[in-house]
């Protein structure tokens, strides 16, 4: 955003012959007018009535031309607008003052014409002197009448009438005129012609105070939209001239106005009542809400006075949108005010006006807008600009055949073949050729994981029949006869020596046959009837913890126990003669230990070397702050006693300035101790410049070695635990498929995965031993 900024208010004074010389009075700064009042001596003896005011704007125009009010006034907002800034220019007084013949100036002589002409010159000829760009003017000019919105140019031939009333809209890009008409002008005499043609439909009446009053208000809006001759610069600025002309105020007594003439008067006067009640409410800095909404001329003009957006919809030959910023104009405010002693009310009542305008702030900016087409075209010649300098730099490089395309169908299958064989183990490195690829290498391992876990459930699929956690009936029918207690928990069979899957029935002892067998025909039968034996979909099956139980919920201290009953069981059974010896281990512990102890294990054996790099990294960490403390000591030190150097300094010089200054060819003598105290300030701030410098680079020392430190308790941390669950939580008979070489990774599938699996899969061991039997 731009810089902020105040509003500029002048003071136009009319000329007359009757100039009240001793009630107003100008400054020698030529920005000041000051306003006396003659006490009525009517009121009495004590009269507390103010007789003086002051006002000081940026500047008085009085007996000025033309030439001089433009070149003041609106130049500047002018020449901006031709490089992005939107503007606005303002006339503001009560009727009769010379609003009209400021912003519009006379036909009658060509050097009386007024502002708006003018402009429309200046824009037009600084067009001229920028050949490098392509600038386009359009216009539009509306007319504000008795609360109510009219284009004065669509009385031109080719506009046409139009079929709804002209209305304010506001959306989320600002504030529109829908139904103003915008009119493209490439040369200055057709921006005249619409001028003209818009003056011709003004309203205007004649009252005691002025034989050619203006009735309404007017905005004439430049519309200036500036695209660069270089085809690769696909910025271009956009910026609006709004000029406003304000109906005049006035008082009926004064003016005498009656019937139509007295209704215009009557809206004139409210609408510049609400325009004044906007100004104080955006010059209070205090206040949330501007009322812009009260009447048609504040709402239109939200952008000149410091919000929203003003544009038009329609244009001469199709409707069309036209606007440009928002909240971001250069406004300059015209006061027209008279010289004469019976008008002074007014005169205050507008330099008032001025006054608050001051103290309205605006932000102009840049319009900066993109050309899609140019952007399009200017990325398409950077992306070939870019596969050129690649290909040169893989020549250099002895890089040949790299494709930088997106990847096809067989490339794709390559890469899939290499990820399999690193997970295999075949492949110890997978080559790096570009970003499209290692986003693919990416996705593969992802597909590789998901089809893992497919193979896992459809294997168990073929040699497990599983019952659904919501099908009530089996799970009811297993209950009955006996298979599954109360809990959802396995009653196995024992195998004579007291150790058996599952948790014994307690009716059963050793050496006794149970009749497993027909309690699985019953179960069989009985969930026919019921209808239970309908396969479950893969959607609906889960290997969880749930399901292992055949029950809906578990706890998890249930499944626990199990896997400790299962541990025991294999660590007693002995192993069948023809399997294959494995290494000894020392034997796992039946219960875990806790994780504070195991954790120093864990940095003794597997994580020493995390640890000591972790630790290394802390003692560095640990020195870095310590001095940074330090040199922050010294800091404090240096800059208490810069301190008491200035006081000790600013003693010496108002010692030096009552006992009187002495000058020696223009220069300051001072005494010895005063020299000394600015030689001691001045190495003081060196050296706290140079430790600050200090404190600076440590400070960015402390935050790169806190991250080393946070990367390496994070990685530390991680290591424990793929160490502490692969150590103590998957079962011992699983760690064949997790060993290298084989289809199932560590990395791959999470352990929780890996727990249920194996729990699962001895419910389903014990079930059919149980049928066996």
């Amino acid at each position: 955003m731009g810089t902020r900024k105040k509003v500029h208010a002048f003071v136009r004074v009319k000329p007359t012959d009757d100039f009240a010389h001793e009630m107003i009075r100008y400054g020698g700064d030529n920005r000041t007018i000051d306003i006396h009042l003659r006490k009525d001596t009517r009121r009495g003896v004590v009269n507390n009535q103010q007789t003086d005011w002051s006002f000081k704007l940026d500047g008085v125009l009085h007996d000025a031309s033309q030439e001089v009010v433009y070149e003041t006034v609106a130049k500047d907002v002018v020449a901006q607008a031709l490089d992005g800034y939107n503007g606005t220019i303002m006339c503001y007084g009560q009727t009769g003052a010379g609003k009209t013949y400021t912003m519009t100036g006379a036909t009658e002589n060509y050097k009386h014409r007024g502002i708006l002409p003018r402009a429309l010159q200046q824009v037009f000829r600084m067009v001229e002197e920028r050949p490098t760009h392509a600038v386009t003017v359009r216009v539009s000019y509306l007319e504000i009448y008795n609360e109510s919105l009219f284009d004065l140019l669509s009385t031109l031939p080719y506009v046409g009438p139009s079929a709804t009333p002209m209305t304010i809209v506001e959306n989320p890009q600002g504030v529109f005129i829908k139904g103003l008409s915008v009119h493209l002008t490439s040369q200055e005499e057709d921006a005249f012609s619409l001028l003209f043609e818009g003056e011709t439909n003004r309203i205007i009446a004649s009252h005691t105070m002025n034989k050619n009053s203006s009735r309404s208000h007017s905005i004439f809006t430049i519309y200036v939209e500036a695209h660069s001759r270089t085809l690769s610069e696909e910025k271009y600025i956009t910026s609006k001239i709004n000029l406003v002309d304000l109906a005049g105020s006035e008082r009926l007594g004064k003016s005498g106005s009656e019937g139509r003439v007295l209704k215009e008067a009557t809206y004139i006067n409210k609408s510049l009542s609400f325009l004044e009640q906007a100004i104080i409410a955006l010059g209070d800095q205090k206040r949330d809400h501007i009322p812009f909404r009260q009447c048609k001329l504040t709402h239109a003009l939200k952008d000149s006075l410091g919000e929203g957006v003003v544009g038009a919809q329609g244009a001469g030959t199709g409707l069309g949108k036209s606007a440009a910023g928002g909240g971001n104009c250069n406004m300059v405010l015209v006061t027209n005010i008279y010289g004469e002693a019976a008008q002074l009310e007014e005169t205050l009542s507008s330099l008032r006006f001025a006054s608050r305008m001051k103290l309205v702030t605006t932000e102009p900016a840049v319009n900066e807008k993109y050309d899609a087409e140019r952007m399009v075209k200017n990325l398409e010649k950077e992306l070939a600009l870019l596969k050129q300098e690649l290909a040169i730099h893989d020549s250099l490089a002895n890089r040949t055949l790299v494709n930088y395309d997106p990847l096809d169908e067989i490339q794709i299958a390559e890469i899939n073949s290499q990820v399999r064989r690193y997970l295999e183990g075949t492949l110890d490195e997978i080559d790096i050729i570009n970003l499209r690829q290692i986003q693919e290498v990416f996705n593969q391992f992802r597909v590789v994981l998901s089809q893992q876990e497919q193979e896992v459930e459809s294997t168990l699929r073929r040699k497990y029949t599983f019952i659904d956690k919501n099908d009530f009936a089996t799970i009811s029918a297993v209950q009955k006869a006996g298979l599954v207690d109360v809990d959802g928990h396995l009653v196995g069979e024992t195998d004579g020596q007291g150790f058996g899957l599952g948790v014994s029935a307690f009716s059963t002892k050793p050496g006794k046959k149970s009749k497993s067998k027909k309690m699985l025909k019953e179960v069989s039968s009985l969930a026919k009837k019921e209808g239970a034996s309908s396969p479950v979909s893969g959607k609906d099956f889960e290997i969880s913890t749930s399901k292992t139980q055949l029950t809906q919920s578990s706890k998890d201290g249930d499944v626990k126990d199990m896997l400790l009953r299962d541990r025991e069981t294999s660590n007693i059974e002995t192993l069948p003669s023809d399997s294959p010896k494995e290494e000894l281990r020392p034997p796992r512990p039946g219960t875990p230990p806790a994780k504070p102890a195991a954790f120093e294990d864990f940095k003794n054996e597997r994580g020493s070397e995390i640890n000591r790099i972790f630790k290394e990294n802390k003692s560095i960490l640990n020195e870095r702050r310590k001095r940074a403390s330090e040199t922050t000591q010294r800091i404090n030190d240096i800059k208490r006693e810069i301190d008491v150097t200035k006081e000790a300094l600013n003693f010496q010089k108002s010692l030096r300035e009552k006992q009187g200054e002495y000058e020696n060819k223009g220069l300051m003598i001072i005494d010895e101790e005063e020299f000394l105290l600015i030689l001691k300030l001045k190495d003081l701030k060196k050296q706290y410049r140079t430790e600050y410098q200090d404190l600076r680079d440590l400070r960015a020392e402390i935050q790169y070695c806190q991250n080393l430190v946070d990367q390496c308790r994070n990685r530390l941390l991680t290591e424990f635990d793929i160490w502490y669950n692969e150590s103590f939580f998957i079962p011992e008979d699983m760690q064949m498929a997790l060993k290298p070489g084989s289809s199932i990774r560590p990395g791959l599938l999470p352990i929780s995965r890996i727990v249920s699996l194996h729990s699962y899969l001895k419910t389903m061991m014990g079930l059919q031993q149980a049928h066996k039997k």
